[in-house]
């Protein structure tokens, strides 16, 4: 048997009321309709079809495969039409960001808030990770924006600079080299030191300086952070040499900061992704960061 092409709304809503109320009567009071208009309704739609939608079973319609099916299928339709009846929807443009956590704690959450604020019309989403599975995340296109203090060059992948700072010892106030103004790498030998784990190209570097001038600390911890060094130092275990930014920015006030003579230099980088432009949200919160980021003795823009 031919079957018809046309669709009919008024069919698939007789089809939904009756699966989802079980008789006639009920479906015909969802719709405000009688019972006669549902079942030509039901006749109509299996007749266009071809399909036997519902089978009578204890005085109640029992929906077969088909009729399963052909709801499912549905559901795309009156949801959109549910959209169409209801509120307008305020489009949310959504930033994906992922940043290490000497970046994204503190730091960035407080910049995101007050970006936020300021942009209603925006949402954001914050991933904590490693600096690798920043690079990864933005290649993968997981993410639309990193932020990260290592230059992991990737294909796919562009850094963009955003501040340059260089190295800095940082100590609890009571520390008995918190009155220098300037810590040689000489002051460090013998002192308690909170080092960076090896896995840190910094860690390196700061062996390098320190073999140069002969200068042994005792190293009391490693962390695998900044955030992390600095907050042992900040107990009284010692003192530890670290990349200013952005811990400065929020921990200038229980800690001391002091410039450490070296030439050990850092980058912070916004991370996006090479193959597509940032899109106007990403711009938008770079701009901002830019423009908001508090001034420190110890950072600049790059």
């Amino acid at each position: 048997m031919a079957t018809k092409s046309w669709h009919s709304l008024s069919e698939y809503q007789a089809l939904r009321a009756l699966m989802e109320s079980g008789t006639t009567s009920n479906a015909a009071i969802r719709l405000g309709l009688s019972q006669s208009a549902i079942s030509r309704s039901i006749a109509s739609l299996e007749a266009r079809t071809g399909r036997i939608l519902f089978e009578r079973e204890g005085g109640r319609l029992r929906p077969t495969n088909e009729a399963l099916q052909m709801n499912r299928r549905l559901d795309p339709l009156f949801e959109a039409l549910d959209r169409i009846d209801g509120p307008p929807e305020v489009a949310q443009e959504t930033l994906r960001i992922i940043a290490p956590p000497t970046y994204a704690h503190r730091f960035l959450v407080h910049h995101i808030a007050t970006f936020l604020k300021t942009n209603p019309h925006f949402y954001v989403s914050l991933d904590v990770a490693t600096s690798e599975d920043v690079i990864r995340g933005v290649l993968e296109r997981r993410f639309d924006l990193g932020v990260s203090g290592v230059e992991l060059t990737r294909n796919g992948v562009k850094l963009i600079p955003y501040r340059k700072s260089t190295a800095v010892c940082v100590m609890a106030p009571d520390h008995h080299l918190a009155g220098h103004d300037i810590i040689q790498p000489e002051d460090l030998d013998g002192e308690a030191l909170v080092a960076l784990t090896h896995r840190h190209a910094r860690r390196a570097q700061l062996e390098k300086v320190l073999h140069a001038s002969r200068a042994t600390p005792r190293i009391v911890a490693e962390a695998s952070t900044s955030f992390a060094a600095v907050d042992l130092a900040k107990e009284g275990l010692g003192l530890t040499v670290v990349n200013p930014f952005p811990i400065v920015q929020y921990r200038s006030d229980d800690l001391v900061f002091r410039p450490f003579a070296s030439q050990i230099e850092y980058r912070s980088y916004f991370v996006t992704s090479d193959d597509r432009p940032p899109a106007g949200v990403t711009r938008a919160f770079m701009r901002h960061l830019r423009l908001h980021t508090a001034r420190d003795p110890f950072s600049q823009k790059a």
